[in-house]
């Protein structure tokens, strides 16, 4: 049902191609030319290729991190489209439990969202080994389960919040918000580190912050490498660019590690999780009294 609304799907995308937008009209030449700024002020001249593997990387981190979310509740809202146009009544008649119902929508928006990242991501793949490959077998499994982790998030998250719409108008509210906010507050169409200091403290406590860091991690932190060992790059300078592009997240002026990350939006993927679990067994009881 969502790949037959055409206009479902292209609203879950809208903040995707907004950013493929901001990159090739002004995102790319800013952030190459940061590159070089870089480079001329310690006095070392690498190869294009460099330059395009992490440019290129952070795109579609920033891509796969927006996409995740706002896919999901795009996806998700088919969920509440059923409660205004009465086709959950009709399901709810069938002999099963509100639990199992809710579970199939909840799987649903999962493989839904996750067909589309796995498109999105070998698409990423495909350009980059032509522009400037350096992921390892590693770090491309690490973002494919960092991938599948957030897209349990944003399906959890919009499963909580459309528990409690009702109406067409609720739905559009809802998935516009979310398809032109998210990309900001996660860091995806600018660095964080870009942010004043009250927005980034804000922002240190929401777990999609946490999610953008870990999947750009895998995709910047072999390039980065190769630039310490292979460019000759100073570590300060290296670690001065992790921490400019998002590469690593930092709370309150303190370094947070990639597991503490991984820690930090897997513990607030279990709790949506588990809260959306929780209302649906309270919906239940209820029903059966």
């Amino acid at each position: 049902m969502f790949f037959k609304d055409k206009g479902l799907v292209l609203t879950s995308l809208i903040t995707p191609m907004i950013l493929i937008l901001l990159y090739v009209t002004f995102l790319k030449n800013v952030y190459v030319d940061s590159f070089h700024s870089a480079t001329v002020t310690i006095g070392i001249e690498i190869e294009e290729r460099y330059i395009n593997g992490f440019v290129y990387g952070w795109l579609f981190s920033s891509l796969l991190a927006v996409s995740c979310v706002t896919v999901s509740f795009c996806s998700n809202m088919l969920m509440v489209q059923d409660k205004v146009t009465g086709a959950a009544f009709d399901l709810q008649i069938a002999p099963i439990k509100n639990t199992k119902l809710a579970f199939g929508y909840y799987v649903a928006t999962v493989l839904e969202t996750y067909s589309i990242i796995l498109l999105e991501a070998l698409v990423g793949f495909v350009i980059l080994a032509f522009e400037g490959w350096f992921l390892s077998p590693l770090d491309v499994c690490g973002i494919l389960f960092s991938s599948f982790l957030l897209v349990n998030f944003g399906t959890a998250l919009s499963s909580i919040i459309g528990y409690f719409l009702t109406t067409q108008g609720q739905i559009s509210a809802v998935g516009t918000i979310v398809s032109s906010v998210y990309g900001f507050i996660c860091g995806a169409y600018m660095p964080i580190s870009q942010f004043g200091d009250v927005l980034q403290k804000v922002l240190g406590f929401l777990p999609g912050t946490y999610a953008t860091s870990v999947i750009r991690y895998h995709y910047e932190n072999s390039v980065l490498d190769k630039l310490q060992s292979e460019c000759n790059f100073p570590l300060e300078v290296v670690n001065g660019i992790s921490k400019s592009f998002d590469v690593t997240m930092q709370f309150m002026s303190h370094g947070v590690t990639t597991w503490v990350s991984y820690l930090v939006f897997g513990l607030s993927t279990l709790l949506c999780v588990a809260i959306y679990v929780m209302m649906n067994i309270k919906k239940n009881a209820k029903k059966s009294r």
